[in-house]
This record gives C-alpha cells, sequence and structure tokens, in this order.
C-alpha cells in the first residue's frame, strides 16, 4: 500500500485543522469520553463539599443543645418568651460552672490538673465526632480508637517530664519514673510509631481519601487542644494565679459581653457571630479590665495563689513570694502628684507589679480572646451545626464554652516566658548532677571564679 493518504483521507484531515479565527476557538468543543470516570473517593468528596443538605443531613446525629432543664422545670418557664427563657436557663447554669470552678480551685493545683484533662478529653471527643459524623457513610476500621490512641500518646510526649516531676514533688520521692523521663523522647517516638502503622495497615482500598482526611482532621485536632492544655498546666505550675486569672478574666468577658448585648446590643460585631454586638463587646471589655485589676488587688498577697506549685509543695509555709507580687513604690505622674504635694505626703503609691500584668492579660481577653470564639463559630457554619454538642443547657457543648480559654493559656504561657520566667535554681541543680563528676567540678570552678570576680566571694 501506498503511504500517501488518499482523497478521503486528505479531505477529513483538512476537515480536522486547528482553528485560526477566536470565533472558531469558542465553538470548539472538547471530545466527550463516557469512559473518563470518577473514583469513588473524587466523587463522594465532591458529593460532601458541594451538597449542604446533604452535609447537614449528616451532621444531624451531632447533639444540639435545646435549653431544656427537664420537663418539670420546663414548665415552669413555659410562659416566658424564648429570649428570656435562654437568658434564665444560661444564667442558671453559668451560675453553677462559677460555683463548681471556685470549689475545685480551693483544692489546689492537682484538682485543677484533673479539671484541665477532663475538659481537653471532652472537646477532644466533641469535634472528632463531627469528623466521624461527616464521614459516616464509610466503615473505616480502628480509626476511632486509633484517633483517642493518638490522644494519649500526645499527652505522654507533651505531659510526661513535667507531670512526672510533680508527682515526685508531691509524692516527696526522688528519681521518681526516672526510666519514663530519661528515655522520655524515645518512648513517645516508639508509641507514635506504633500508632502510624497501625493506621496505614488500616488503610482500605478505594477510601483512602476519607481515611486521610479523618488522619489529618485527628492530628489537627491535638494540635488545637492537647497543645493548648499543655500550656494551660505550665501555667498552672508557674502559680495558681496564672490560671486562675486569665480564666476568670474570660468568663467576665463572656459573661458582661452577653449581659451589654442582652439589654443595650444594636450594632453588629461580626457576620461569623450574628448576634455578637459592638455594645456587648466594649462593655464587656471595659469590665473585664476593671475585674481583672481587683482580682490582682485581692490576690496578690496569698501564698496559696501567687507561689510556683513545686514551691509551694514543697514548704506551704515558707514560700518566698515572687517579684511580680511584692509591693513597689511608683511615682505619680504629672497632674495627680499636685495633690500628693497638697495634702504633703510622698506623690508615690504601693502596688504590686501584678496589678499591671493583669491589666495586659484583661485586655487580650477582651479584645483577642473573644476571635477564639469567632474561629469556633466559623467552624460549626461550615459544618451547618449550632453547637458542638449538648452537655452545657443553655451553653452547648465544652467546646463552645472553652474556645476563648484555648488562645488565651498560650498567651499567658508567651507572656510568663517572656517578662515573669526565672531560672530554677532546683531543676539547674538536678540537671548538673547527671553531668560527670569531672564536668560538675569544672561548673564548680568556674561559679566560684565567677563569684569571686563580683564580691559575692
Amino acid at each position: 500500500m501506498s503511504d500517501q493518504p488518499g482523497e478521503e483521507q486528505t479531505a477529513e484531515v483538512r476537515q480536522r485543522r486547528v482553528p485560526d479565527s477566536p470565533e472558531e476557538k469558542k465553538h470548539l468543543k472538547a471530545p466527550e469520553r463516557d469512559d473518563v470516570r470518577p473514583t469513588s473517593d473524587e466523587s463522594d468528596m465532591d458529593a460532601l463539599m458541594q451538597d449542604d443538605d446533604r452535609l447537614e443531613r449528616l451532621t444531624k446525629s451531632i447533639p444540639q443543645d435545646k435549653g431544656s432543664l427537664g420537663e418539670f422545670a420546663d414548665s415552669m418557664l413555659e410562659s416566658l418568651p424564648p429570649r428570656w427563657r435562654n437568658w434564665v436557663v444560661r444564667g442558671l447554669f453559668t451560675v453553677i460552672m462559677i460555683s463548681t470552678f471556685t470549689f475545685i480551685v480551693n483544692r489546689g493545683a492537682t484538682w485543677l490538673m484533673f479539671l484541665v484533662f477532663l475538659i481537653q478529653f471532652k472537646c477532644f471527643q466533641e469535634i472528632i465526632s463531627i469528623g466521624l459524623a461527616v464521614y459516616r457513610l464509610y466503615d473505616f476500621p480502628w480509626f476511632r480508637a486509633l484517633s483517642w490512641y493518638f490522644l494519649l500518646t500526645s499527652n505522654y510526649f507533651f505531659f510526661g517530664e513535667s507531670l512526672i516531676d510533680y508527682w515526685g514533688i508531691v509524692l516527696k520521692k526522688d528519681n521518681f519514673l526516672h526510666f519514663l523521663v530519661a528515655y522520655h523522647r524515645l518512648v513517645s517516638f516508639a508509641l507514635y510509631c506504633i500508632g502510624f502503622v497501625s493506621f496505614v495497615l488500616s488503610l482500605r482500598k478505594g477510601y483512602y481519601m476519607r481515611q486521610f482526611s479523618l488522619f489529618a482532621w485527628t492530628h489537627l485536632t491535638l494540635l488545637l487542644i492537647v497543645s493548648q492544655s499543655f500550656f494551660i498546666i505550665q501555667n498552672i505550675f508557674q502559680g495558681l494565679i496564672w490560671f486562675l486569672a486569665p480564666v476568670a478574666m474570660i468568663i467576665c468577658c463572656d459573661v458582661m459581653s452577653y449581659m451589654f448585648g442582652f439589654f443595650w446590643g444594636k450594632t453588629p460585631l461580626i457576620k461569623l457571630s450574628p448576634k455578637k454586638t459592638w455594645e456587648g463587646f466594649i462593655g464587656g471589655a471595659f469590665s473585664t479590665v476593671i475585674f481583672g485589676i481587683l482580682l490582682s488587688l485581692a490576690l496578690y498577697n496569698r501564698p496559696f495563689f501567687v507561689c510556683p506549685v513545686q514551691h509551694y509543695q514543697t514548704d506551704s509555709s515558707n514560700c518566698t513570694i515572687p517579684l511580680a507580687f511584692q509591693l513597689q513604690d511608683y511615682p505619680v505622674p504629672r497632674p495627680f502628684s499636685f495633690i500628693y504635694k497638697i495634702l504633703r505626703k510622698e506623690p508615690a503609691v504601693q502596688l504590686c507589679p501584678f496589678v499591671f500584668h493583669s491589666i495586659a492579660l484583661s485586655l487580650f481577653a477582651s479584645i483577642l480572646g473573644p476571635f477564639g470564639g469567632f474561629f469556633a463559630s466559623g467552624f460549626k457554619r461550615a459544618f451547618k451545626i449550632k453547637d458542638f454538642g449538648d452537655v452545657i443547657p443553655g451553653h452547648g457543648g465544652l467546646m463552645d464554652r472553652f474556645d476563648c480559654q484555648l488562645l488565651m493559656g498560650t498567651f499567658v504561657m508567651v507572656y510568663i516566658h517572656s517578662f515573669i520566667r526565672v531560672p530554677d535554681a532546683s531543676k539547674l541543680i538536678k540537671q548538673i548532677m547527671t553531668l560527670e563528676p569531672n564536668e560538675q567540678l569544672d561548673i564548680f570552678n568556674l561559679l566560684k571564679s565567677e563569684l569571686s570576680k563580683t564580691g559575692l566571694l
């Protein structure tokens, strides 16, 4: 046969030429292919992301708060308008939560740490339940168990060393669980590898997209929940006041913002939370600053609250008050100093530095803290739900109440490390004692030389 195309073939080739004009390109259509079909992962994921009605059906299994107090109590509040009924329910459970929190605070650091872990577990469960509800059409082997396994592993990695040291002090035992401290990072990595391998072995063909999505969902939840709770417990170790004051400021901001917004709110603040108003935001901020100052003046001279937990547990009757809580003289600026001169008094006032620290903390709690709540509101809107759960009538889930606390706890930890914290001599000595004898002697001679130069020896 000849390699040259025949007349019919030549005509066909000419008809299939590349279009030159824009009009020809506009009307050119791609060839239809019936054999191109989306995979199960692609088609199902597109459906989940595009079909809001389907997403809403999937999240119906998430319990939502209805503000119910039981049949008897609901019948008593039946005559009230829904707005005032919600006000009564929220107010009642706010008082219950504050009273419970006050009782736990007075029990000391150990009870507070258990409270933080309890809240952490419940918040983790609420967020993971949303992920499971969204992807509940399929059976994910081991996923729920692996999620909780990764939670326990992460807690061991973050809290292992610090909590072992704490319980060593509480139980008055030296080298308490020393093996877990010495090889803490190795044990943590080994535990994570076990979970990682288990996840890989649980993968099922056709459902990789969903399983990896939930794997990422779990790790993001761990980043938000476990790391933040670690910072909060580190704040407790610095002194109960570094936990109590920020938490109380967030509570005050929430309550007063709600009160100002309920009675005087008219101007919307942000679209993510239509019920939030500028009046509530400003009123809550002003109230929180005043509350923070009063709270610092009430607690600054109480060793139970201001002493680091390690020092207080060692000798509660002989705790050295940190510098941030010792009274200092501050000059009164003009023109206010003129009043002191008329009264023939020294133009100075005695305050502890923590009063000024409390102003910084309260400003963050009232201005930036609410954005943790806005973030949570956006998350809930993305999945067509109103609340993270219904464990607290009138409020929703625990995550609905503690979204701002996580952001606040991180800020307090950063603030302490930036402006407050000083090296712990006892921990430095422990680290030195782990060195070789000749290295210990080198440190001793170097320290002796430096103290001699400064005149202390």
